[in-house]
């Protein structure tokens, strides 16, 4: 592979290298192949520590398509509307209304909402 490259020198020393475009190419392809490794291994590792999850493609579907995200991370993490409720400081009746769409519901009710639900704000609002 090597014995494709010019090598252009200045003052005694390597300044440019030329090789056949195909080869350019090749290496391209294998530095972007190297970083999605080590991408995906950062990845594995985010997850495997906890700092990051798997979210199933069901819950993420249901959102795109229009779903209430509070009520779709709710149900994926098992609690019901009374539970979430409890843990954000409001009423059932107030998060069944997020829920619903039928109130959109202040910042820091949804702050509250997400943090019960182990989220950020913009995991909520969409």
């Amino acid at each position: 592979m090597m014995s494709k490259v010019q090598l252009i020198l200045r003052e005694g020393q390597p300044e440019y290298a030329v090789l056949p475009y195909a080869l350019y190419l090749q290496l391209v392809e294998n530095a972007e192949m190297l970083q999605d490794i080590r991408d995906y291994d950062e990845a594995k590792a985010r997850i495997a520590s906890g700092e990051e999850e798997l979210i199933p493609a069901h819950v993420t579907f249901a959102i795109i398509d229009g779903e209430n995200p509070v009520k779709m991370w709710r149900e994926y993490r098992g609690l019901s509307q009374a539970e979430l409720a409890q843990a954000a400081g409001i009423s059932t009746a107030y998060l069944s209304q997020i829920e619903t769409g039928k109130r959109v519901g202040k910042t820091a009710v949804l702050q509250s909402i997400a943090r019960a639900l182990n989220l950020t704000l913009d995991d909520i609002v969409v």
